[in-house]
């Protein structure tokens, strides 16, 4: 029979054994959270590429019906409305080619330029930094891009 001493020892666990636990899961935390906290920014820079592809592809329809992109003035607004300003599109469609224009995912609108400095026409956002240029996770992420 267990003296009533070594039962009371093992219904419970020591302050060291708790210590252990504790650094375990800090060591653990401290290797898992640095990969999962990217995983918004990585997120975002695949929305607004996503974003871009859809824009470029309405951009495009644009062209094969009006035979020019929107000039930058007219913007990617041109997109969504009518354009006003000249050259006035002469085959828009009435229900547009987008139904509104995106913003990227960090809430900036996207930047359009015609003719691009890139290729005939770039669509960009800034990132995350909202600036131009930049390196990593705050890179502009254009239609220039894979």
């Amino acid at each position: 029979m267990k003296s009533r001493n070594s039962l009371q020892r093992s219904q419970g666990f020591t302050l060291i054994e708790l210590m252990v636990v504790i650094l375990i899961i800090g060591v653990l935390a401290a290797l898992v959270v640095p990969k999962v906290m990217s995983r918004p920014d990585e997120a975002r820079i695949t929305a607004a590429k996503h974003d871009i592809a859809t824009i470029s592809q309405a951009l495009n329809l644009y062209k094969l019906d009006n035979q020019r992109y929107p000039t930058t003035e007219q913007g990617l607004l041109a997109l969504v409305k009518m354009p006003t300003i000249a050259p006035v599109p002469t085959n828009w469609k009435s229900e547009g080619y987008l139904d509104r224009v995106p913003k990227d995912p960090w809430g900036s609108p996207y930047q359009y330029l015609q003719p691009g400095v890139h290729g005939a026409i770039d669509i960009f956002s800034f990132g995350a930094d909202r600036a131009s240029g930049g390196e990593g996770n705050d890179a502009d992420i254009g239609s220039w891009q894979d």
